[in-house]
């Protein structure tokens, strides 16, 4: 008769975590196993990349999944390796290769050209293999049935486009650009307008605003912090806390009695509150204790307030 495994016992965990996504795997089971490694009760994640990318993936735990909702509009930025001559059904490795065009020799300054037409404001049609849902519908599901659907186009923008190197019939980019945007769907734009076709063949999110991104971790970190010190003080050191996703907003601290009114759902009066529709709120030691928002009658109201206690 085999021995049962040890029932996990999960725990009350709150922090935000930035996951090194390994390719093959999707967002959820990236946040699945994480979320085992690290016993917590509560997680989900901030905005999914696709199982062929790697990268950035800021994972939320327990409180911190109040503000994830807020992440999914931030800035990203990406680096992608971009096949010219070729063009494919998902515009990536996964898919069929639809059309070859020999790729012919054409100067640093016109791809500088094409370049620059995808910098700034541009408008981009999503592609069918995306999450994007048609009458309820992931158009993803609909494009493996073969079935086509007219997708609205989207305004999005690309802060920076930069040349990081090139071959012949390949371009390695770097991308900062809002959220929303398609790098398939840019990559592709860009083939076609250089006249060969596209699809890229890698793609890694280095960046997600507001975070600092300079130290990322992967599954095989976070176990082997773990295994060194069983304790999980080591593993939960790699948490950011929670008003990390919201440094970009204002802030203001209160005084314990008006603390104690907006944890318990009621505005509070002060003269310097912040003109803003989002504003990180603390209390008198430093603790943040949720967020807040400058309401038409001149108060400070509470917007999602935190149970770190």
């Amino acid at each position: 008769m085999k021995a049962k495994k040890p029932k996990v016992i999960f725990r009350d965990l709150n922090g935000i975590l930035l996951l090194n996504k390994p390719l093959g795997l999707s967002s959820n089971a990236a946040l699945q196993r994480a979320r085992f490694i690290f016993r917590a009760r509560k997680a989900g994640h901030t905005g999914s990349l696709d199982p062929q990318a790697t990268g950035v993936l800021p994972l939320c735990f327990g409180e911190a999944t109040k503000v994830s909702g807020y992440l999914l509009d931030s800035d990203k930025r990406y680096t992608t390796t971009v096949q010219l001559g070729q063009t494919s059904t998902t515009g990536d490795t996964e898919g069929e290769i639809l059309n070859s065009t020999p790729v012919t020799e054409f100067s640093d300054e016109t791809l500088q050209t094409v370049l620059d037409q995808f910098t700034g404001s541009i408008v981009q049609i999503p592609p069918m293999f995306s999450a994007l849902k048609h009458n309820g519908t992931p158009l993803y599901k609909l494009a493996r049935k073969g079935i086509e659907v007219e997708r609205k186009q989207r305004k999005v923008t690309i802060y920076e486009l930069n040349l990081l190197s090139r071959t012949t019939d390949t371009l390695q980019l770097d991308v900062r650009c809002s959220k929303g945007t398609y790098i398939r769907t840019l990559a592709q734009d860009i083939g076609d307008t250089l006249g060969f076709g596209a699809y890229i063949t890698s793609l890694e999110r280095t960046e997600v605003s507001p975070f600092d991104c300079s130290k990322i971790y992967t599954l095989e970190e976070l176990e082997a912090m773990l295994e060194q010190q069983p304790d999980e003080s080591l593993l939960d050191s790699a948490l950011l806390p929670l008003d990390t996703a919201l440094s970009h907003h204002p802030q203001i601290i209160l005084d314990s009695a008006e603390a104690s009114r907006i944890r318990n759902g009621l505005k509070v009066a002060r003269h310097d509150i912040p003109n803003a529709p989002l504003i990180r709120v603390y209390d008198e030691s430093g603790e943040f204790i949720g967020i807040g928002r400058f309401s038409s009658d001149g108060l400070l109201a509470p917007k999602r307030m935190m149970r770190t206690n």
